[in-house]
């Protein structure tokens, strides 16, 4: 197991502990398929963020028709995401839930921060691992 393999089974007894992509910090995240919608919920500290629990499978769908490196672009809510980054895909109106994944107003942000190391421990991703400017591409 490396230091980006998810610990954990995805439940909220058992979540997978994760680091981001540059490696500063940890986080959790679990699947809550009885919440409405279904979300994907991440513990950073006292915090706790929700987004979609499609979310996995779209953004894998995205970077596979995408078939490049993607730059990651993590932002806050407040702050306009970079084009063209994976941070961007999770709150356009483009995407397939018509806008953010974020399900908290105020905490819809960070999809680019939180997201990519759930995907690289699913092994459904490669994501870098530098000090700023991850990207990521589909495996």
């Amino acid at each position: 197991m490396t230091e980006h393999d998810a610990r954990g089974a995805g439940t909220r007894a058992d979540p997978w502990c994760l680091k981001t992509p540059s490696g500063s910090s940890e986080y959790q995240m679990y699947r809550d398929e009885t919440a409405n919608p279904p979300a994907l919920v991440c513990v950073v500290g006292k915090t706790e963020l929700r987004y979609h629990l499609r979310c996995i499978e779209d953004l894998h769908a995205m970077l596979a028709a995408h078939g490049d490196w993607m730059l990651l672009g993590s932002a806050d809510e407040q702050k306009p995401a970079a084009e063209g980054t994976v941070e961007a895909w999770g709150r356009s109106p483009d995407n397939p839930v018509g806008g953010w994944y974020g399900l908290k107003k105020g905490l819809r942000g960070r999809f680019g921060m939180y997201l990519p190391p759930l995907l690289e421990a699913l092994g459904l991703a490669e994501v870098e691992h530098n000090a700023r400017n991850n990207r990521m591409r589909a495996l």
